[in-house]
C-alpha cells in the first residue's frame, strides 16, 4: 500500500506547513514565463528538502512522475481539462501518489502543483530543480555539442579544464551533431564557448566577403 499524503497541519516542532512554506516563497502574482515559474517553485522546492536532507529522493520521485506524465498524455489531458472538477483531479493525483509510492514531501508539492494549474509543467519544474540543487552544491552543468562522440579521457579532461575555467565543479552534458564538422562547442549557462570547424569557416567566408 502507498504512502498517505502528508497533511498541511502544524508540524510539532512549530515549523510552517509545506505548503503555505512554498507559497509564501513562490507567490502569486502577476502572469509569468513557464521557466520564470519553474525557477520560483524550485527554488522554494530546494530549500524545503535540503533542509529536511531528502533532495535526492524528492529529486528521484519527480523525475520518475515527469517521465509518467510524458508518456501518458491522457493523464496530462485529464490535468488540463478545464472541465474537470478540481476534486476530480485531486482523486486522480492521489491514487497516482499511492500507486508510485513517493514520499510526503513530493505528495505535497505535486498538490501544490495541481492547486496552481502548474501540475502538466512538472518536466521543466524538474529540470529547474536539478539546477537549483547543483547551485546549492557548487555545481554548473555544461553542454557539450561535437562532430563526433568523445572519448572518456578526453571527456575528463575537458571536464578538468571547464573546473578551472569557472572554479566550480562541473557535470558535463554530451551531444553530437556531425554538422559542426569538427571541433567543440560548450555552453555553461548563458555562455557559448564556439570552437566548431563550421564556426570558423564561417567567419573565414565573412573575412573574405568583407575584404
Amino acid at each position: 500500500m502507498g504512502r498517505a499524503v502528508a497533511q498541511t497541519r502544524p508540524a510539532a516542532d512549530g515549523r510552517r506547513p509545506f505548503a503555505a512554506r512554498l507559497h509564501r516563497r513562490t507567490g502569486r502574482g502577476a502572469a509569468l514565463s513557464v521557466q520564470a515559474v519553474a525557477r520560483r517553485y524550485a527554488k522554494a522546492l530546494a530549500d524545503v528538502v535540503l533542509e529536511r536532507n531528502e533532495a535526492r529522493e524528492v529529486q528521484a520521485d519527480l523525475t520518475g512522475w515527469a517521465a509518467l506524465l510524458a508518456a501518458h498524455a491522457d493523464l496530462v489531458g485529464v490535468f488540463r481539462n478545464p472541465v474537470l472538477a478540481y476534486e476530480q483531479k485531486r482523486k486522480v493525483l492521489n491514487a497516482l501518489v499511492a500507486r508510485t509510492r513517493v514520499r510526503p514531501t513530493t505528495a505535497n508539492f505535486l498538490q501544490v502543483l495541481l492547486r496552481n494549474h502548474r501540475l502538466t509543467d512538472l518536466a521543466v519544474i524538474n529540470e529547474a530543480f536539478a539546477r537549483a540543487l547543483d547551485e546549492r552544491a557548487g555545481v554548473v552543468s555544461a553542454r557539450v555539442t561535437t562532430a563526433r562522440p568523445v572519448a572518456h579521457q578526453a571527456q575528463e579532461n575537458l571536464r578538468a579544464r571547464l573546473t578551472l575555467l569557472t572554479g566550480r565543479n562541473v557535470r558535463l552534458e554530451f551531444a553530437v551533431d556531425e554538422a559542426l564538422i569538427g571541433g567543440i562547442v560548450t555552453r555553461i549557462g548563458s555562455t557559448l564557448y564556439d570552437g566548431s570547424v563550421r564556426t570558423r569557416l564561417q567567419q573565414i567566408k565573412q573575412q573574405m566577403a568583407g575584404g
